[in-house]
C-alpha cells in the first residue's frame, strides 16, 4: 500500500519539537516489505522460538524478535540524523513509557505547559507522542521521521552495539538510557507479555538466565550503554528506574539539564519540575482515559493499560523463590564483574 507523504498539522508549523508523533503522521499501519538483501541476511542467522510463537534471531550478539529484524538492518543502513536528535533507550519493561512521558514533557514544556488541560499527555498515550524506531524502520515507515520538527525525540530497545555510528558516535545527538533491577524487570516483562500470549513464569525466568530474551542478553544491553555513558557522559545519560522513583524531582531536573533545556532560576520555586513529575507519575497516567483504552505496537498490540501496572520496587518477591532470586543475582553479578556497575543492595 502506498504511503502518502505525511504533512504536519498547521498548529505545529510554528512550534519547535518535539511534538506528538501521532498528531503529525497519524496512526500505525503494517504494510512492510522486507528488502531482498535483508531477507538473505536474516535467513543466515541463528534462530530460536520462545513460548512456541515468538521467533528471535541472533544478530551481532543480540537477540532480535523476527518482526523487527528488518528494522535493525534498515536503521543501521538508512538512518539520517539531525543535530539535536534525542534517542531514548532501554531494555523492555524498564521504565520506557515513563521515560518517554518525562522527556516529552520536559522538552516540549514551552509549547505544552504541564498544567495545561489540553496537554498531549492528557489525551495521548506516551507511545503515541514518541515514535518507536524499531517498528518504524521494520515497517518501512522511517520517512515519517522527516515530518517531525527538530529536535526529534525517538526511542528504541536496541542494544548499543546495534546502533549505527550516525547515532552512537554523533556529537550532535544525545542518548538517554534507563534500566531496572533485573528481577523486577523480569516480573514486569512476564505480566506485560501475558496480556497477549500467556507463558509460565518459570519458562521466562530460564530464558532470562540463559540470556535468550527479546533484545537480550539483558546484561549486554545494560553494559553497552553503561560503558558508552562512561566514555561520553556529555552524550549518553545512564538512569536507574529505582533512583527515578526515590528522588523523582531531582531526576527531572537532571534530565532537563542533560537534554539542554535546563530549568531557569524561577522554574524550581514555581514548582515546574514537580508539576512535570506529577503529570508523568504512574498515578496520573493510570487515571487518564488515553491510557485505559486502546493499544500500542505495530506487530503486537499491547493494551495501553498494560504499561501502568504497579511501577514499584521489589515486586519480584511475590513471584520468585529465594533460590531463583539468588541464581539470577549471581548470574548478573558475574556478567557485570569489573564494569563498576552493580544491582546489589
Amino acid at each position: 500500500m502506498a504511503m502518502a507523504t505525511p504533512t504536519p498539522p498547521s498548529a505545529s508549523c510554528c512550534l519547535v519539537g518535539p511534538v506528538p508523533f501521532t498528531d503529525v503522521v497519524g496512526g500505525e499501519e503494517d504494510d512492510r516489505i522486507t528488502p531482498p538483501e535483508c531477507g538473505h541476511i536474516i535467513s543466515t542467522l541463528p534462530t530460536i522460538a520462545f513460548n512456541g510463537r515468538f521467533v528471535h534471531h541472533q544478530y551481532q550478539g543480540a537477540w532480535v524478535i523476527h518482526e523487527r529484524m528488518p528494522g535493525v538492518l534498515s536503521f543501521q543502513r538508512r538512518f539520517t540524523p539531525r543535530p539535536g536528535d534525542v534517542l531514548l533507550a532501554s531494555p523492555p519493561k524498564c521504565g520506557t513509557t515513563w521515560l518517554k512521558a518525562m522527556s516529552f514533557a520536559i522538552m516540549a514544556r514551552a509549547a505544552y505547559p504541564p498544567s495545561a488541560a489540553d496537554h498531549p499527555l492528557r489525551r495521548l498515550n506516551p507511545h503515541e507522542c514518541v515514535p518507536f524506531i524499531d517498528d518504524l524502520f521494520s515497517a518501512g515507515h522511517d520517512t515519517k521521521l522527516e515530518a517531525l520538527p527538530s529536535p526529534r525525540l525517538m526511542n528504541t530497545h536496541m542494544q548499543h552495539s546495534l546502533l549505527p555510528a550516525s547515532v552512537a558516535d554523533n556529537p550532535n545527538a544525545k542518548i538517554v538510557y534507563i534500566c531496572r533491577e533485573p528481577k523486577d524487570m523480569l516480573v514486569s516483562m512476564w505480566h506485560f507479555g501475558n496480556t497477549i500470549h500467556p507463558c509460565e513464569f518459570s519458562d521466562l525466568f530460564q530464558s532470562v538466565c540463559d540470556g535468550k530474551t527479546t533484545d537480550g542478553p539483558m546484561w549486554d544491553h545494560v553494559l553497552g550503554y553503561w560503558k558508552a555513558s562512561k566514555a561520553s557522559p556529555e552524550r549518553v545519560l545512564f538512569l536507574r528506574y529505582e533512583e527515578m522513583l526515590l528522588i523523582p524531582v531531582d531526576n527531572v531536573i537532571k534530565l532537563a539539564q542533560f537534554l539542554g533545556v535546563p530549568f531557569s532560576a524561577a522554574d524550581e520555586p514555581a514548582r515546574l519540575p514537580a508539576d512535570i513529575m506529577k503529570l508523568c507519575s504512574i498515578e496520573t497516567m493510570k487515571g487518564l482515559e488515553a491510557n485505559k483504552t486502546g493499544t500500542s505496537g505495530l506487530f503486537y498490540k499491547f493494551p495501553h493499560e498494560a504499561n501502568f501496572r504497579k511501577g514499584v520496587i521489589g515486586d519480584w518477591v511475590n513471584h520468585m523463590t529465594p533460590e531463583m532470586a539468588q541464581r539470577l543475582d549471581a548470574i548478573v553479578e558475574d556478567k557485570l564483574l569489573g564494569s563498576g556497575l552493580s544491582f546489589g543492595s
